[in-house]
């Protein structure tokens, strides 16, 4: 079949509404391609499943060993939401199964109000079990006073919703926010209630004038006066420096921004992903096989400096979240531009799909992927496998999968 012959049949499947915008998309995963890779995952997370504790939540896996979280962890809803996504396309009921008892032991982080991880915890987690059960009586709650949780965070002054409470920081606001903006608009559309919605875009909107520099790479960490919302400091945490470009963090850029344009339609928000999108992938520190290094200025830092020994290591979890993030982006966008987003996700996704990204069964502790970078500077998960790691690249798999069964490529809780 020519290529003219299958983006009509592409736009004839999908609709004009969820096919990429540019009528010469041509998908070059097959089904079987994408199918195998999530009964993979599917396979080796079971390994995982063995090995978790029952009140426990998987971490990653280190020296030979697991290592695992409690319930109040940034990180404790990664599991569960890779299982649901891993049951939704594998249609394996055992994974449904483990997830939802998993919930069970995450439910009690509703009402946690010392976090803006909420998002990560219960959206990824909840979010997808109401998406994929429909069963709203269950799981709406858990949603909604989770989502006034993390609105109790948010500051008028400052516009933003705090990240930390921990540290020398005045009023501390990360790039990571940005994924959890997605748990208050979806809230706020299940709800009715326009406070989630209107706190999500006064975030983003503050952000947007504040982490970024001129060429669009964003800062880790902006401190901000309590007193008067002034921006006061612009730091890092996890990356080489200051005025370094943290890998990961372009990444929760990307897909906040992306996401944010989905949940409000305002131009400048697609402006800004397309932006972020042209920093990464035009960055001449981007490897070949478009998986990232762990800070885009990795090769600034003094051979001298014995803080960053292992420089020079990869970061798989931002390849996941670049690639789910560029699927989404894709659709928002037209000719070449949508074109080169669709084709750089699916480079991504073939790349992590294979050593030495991919775990070999029975391996890595049972997690998916191998090499990622958790905080270099502060020695924390060096070139281990991350929960976080798994559930983007599981929930990329799963886009694409969409895009071939003809069904919408985001699909959300909100009814």
């Amino acid at each position: 079949m020519k290529l003219k012959q299958l983006s009509v049949l592409l736009l004839a499947i999908l609709g004009t509404s969820t096919v990429i915008q540019a009528q010469t998309a041509k998908p070059n995963l097959s089904k079987a391609f994408i199918q195998q890779q999530l009964d993979a995952a599917a396979k080796q997370i079971k390994v995982l499943v063995n090995e978790t504790p029952t009140e426990k939540f998987p971490k990653t896996f280190e020296n030979g060993k697991e290592v695992f979280s409690s319930s109040s962890w940034w990180c404790s809803g990664f599991y569960p939401g890779t299982l649901l996504y891993l049951y939704e396309g594998t249609k394996d009921e055992g994974l449904l199964k483990k997830a939802t008892e998993k919930l069970t032991y995450l439910e009690k982080e509703k009402n946690n109000k010392g976090t803006h991880d909420l998002g990560f915890m219960l959206f990824c987690s909840f979010g997808n079990a109401l998406r994929l059960t429909g069963d709203n009586q269950k799981y709406g709650p858990v949603l909604s006073t989770g989502a006034n949780s993390l609105a109790s965070r948010y500051s008028p002054t400052t516009k933003t919703i705090r990240s930390w409470d921990h540290g020398s920081w005045q009023y501390p606001v990360i790039i990571d926010n940005m994924m959890n903006l997605e748990f208050l608009t979806q809230v706020s559309k299940m709800t009715g209630d326009k406070k989630f919605y209107d706190i999500a875009v006064s975030h983003a909107e503050t952000t947007l004038k504040n982490h970024f520099r001129k060429d669009y790479s964003s800062y880790h960490v902006i401190d901000y006066d309590k007193n008067t919302g002034k921006a006061i400091g612009k730091k890092t945490h996890q990356g080489a420096f200051d005025e370094s470009a943290w890998s990961r963090g372009q990444g929760w850029a990307l897909y906040g921004y992306t996401m944010m344009y989905r949940e409000t339609k305002k131009k400048e928000f697609l402006k800004q992903a397309q932006q972020i999108a042209k920093y990464i992938l035009s960055n001449p520190n981007l490897p070949a096989d478009l998986i990232p290094y762990w800070d885009f200025d990795k090769d600034k830092i003094a051979q001298s400096d014995k803080m960053y020994p292992n420089k020079d290591l990869r970061d798989v979890s931002a390849a996941a979240l670049y690639a789910s993030a560029l699927l989404e982006l894709s659709q928002y966008t037209k000719g070449s531009e949508a074109l080169n987003y669709f084709d750089k996700a699916e480079t991504i996704l073939k790349n992590l799909s294979k050593a030495p990204y991919l775990a070999p069964y029975g391996q890595n502790g049972g997690y998916i992927l191998q090499h990622s970078v958790g905080a270099l500077p502060l020695n924390s998960e060096i070139d281990v496998p991350l929960t976080y790691a798994d559930y983007y690249y599981v929930e990329a798999l799963v886009r694409y999968q969409r895009l071939l069964a003809g069904e919408p490529m985001i699909k959300e809780i909100a009814k």
